[in-house]
């Protein structure tokens, strides 16, 4: 098991976030913890050339196991888990629905998380949907870096350029739904067409989850069209993926979060089914991880490709290796 403590980052947010303290987990290798950097780290923007040159340099290729490995069952204490993020190797930051609902009644804050991310350059970054800003959080404070009108923003990712990835929704019903890219505050890219015009990730008020890939590529989990909607850099689509037959549980394909690995592997939980989908970067099926999971929410991958998931059908987040 695993203590969960609150972590006090700024009054009226300490039930949102928390640390994660190993006691008696049983591990292949580390527990894990939470913790703020004390040091903000300095991060270049490269170009779009470099960006893509560093992006597609070979990682040494690893095999898929034919069955994943659980390392580590993590016990935060916390009810309905619904996304982890790696800080480091031995540090994740992870969030819960009950806090999520539970901070809508603090209404001088008005914090209402819904995602959470981190930086390249390791600091927390946050989507508040009640205030509709998207916030970092450095040297144990709150900074507002987004904020928007008439939109609200849903989930976020920090790409290798250092430029945040937000989905974010419409205040009107049927809701429109689409991507942009910030560097800092200034709006760089919106994507929310393909080329018939047709929305890419509009489907009712449904959960969406991002991630950017090693080739740049940007990949969204869109639970309402049950799909994984993937374009390249420059908002163009390259493909939907809409889940792989047979499935554990013959259950609807019903893909919440998503991440990548150092091979462009593509993986997404699959809450319906209680699995993880392993796509390859052109969108074919590779394998299922399926090792007693209990409604797998948010992942997250570490720099050795150990997989995070955030289980909503538990107080656990599960390590899992994956890879050779």
């Amino acid at each position: 098991m695993a203590q969960f403590s609150p972590f006090s980052v700024q009054e009226g947010i300490s039930e949102v976030f928390g640390k994660i303290i190993p006691t008696t987990v049983s591990t292949d290798n580390h527990g894990y913890s939470i913790e703020i950097e004390q040091e903000l780290l300095g991060a270049e923007l490269s170009s779009f050339q470099n960006m893509k040159k560093e992006a597609g340099s070979s990682p040494p290729v690893n095999q898929l196991l034919d069955k994943p490995e659980t390392v580590t069952n993590i016990d935060t204490g916390y009810k309905y888990l619904i996304n982890v993020a790696c800080l480091s190797d031995e540090e994740i930051w992870t969030t819960s629905i009950r806090d999520h609902y539970s901070s809508q009644s603090q209404a001088s804050q008005g914090t209402k998380p819904q995602d959470i991310a981190v930086t390249k350059c390791g600091d927390l970054v946050y989507t508040d949907y009640s205030d509709r800003s998207v916030n970092i959080v450095k040297n144990e404070k709150i900074e507002e870096v987004i904020r928007l009108q008439n939109w609200k923003p849903w989930s976020v990712c920090s790409t290798s350029s250092g430029d945040l990835l937000v989905i974010v929704v419409s205040d009107d019903y049927p809701n429109q739904t689409k991507v942009v890219r910030y560097s800092g505050s200034t709006e760089k890219q919106t994507i929310q067409f393909d080329d018939k015009g047709k929305p890419l990730y509009s489907f009712g008020n449904y959960d969406r989850y991002i991630t950017e890939n090693r080739n740049l590529d940007i990949c969204v989990s869109v639970c309402g069209a049950r799909a994984v909607v993937v374009v390249n850099h420059a908002g163009k689509l390259r493909f939907r993926y809409t889940g792989y037959t047979p499935v554990p549980k013959n259950e609807p394909f019903s893909p919440l979060g998503i991440t990548t690995d150092s091979q462009s592997h593509i993986l997404t939980a699959d809450f319906n089914n209680e699995c993880v989908h392993i796509i390859d970067q052109d969108g074919q099926f590779l394998r299922y991880i399926d090792c007693g999971l209990s409604v797998p929410c948010g992942l997250c991958i570490d720099t050795y490709d150990n997989l995070f998931v955030a289980q909503y059908g538990n107080r656990q987040v599960k390590k899992i290796k994956y890879q050779k």
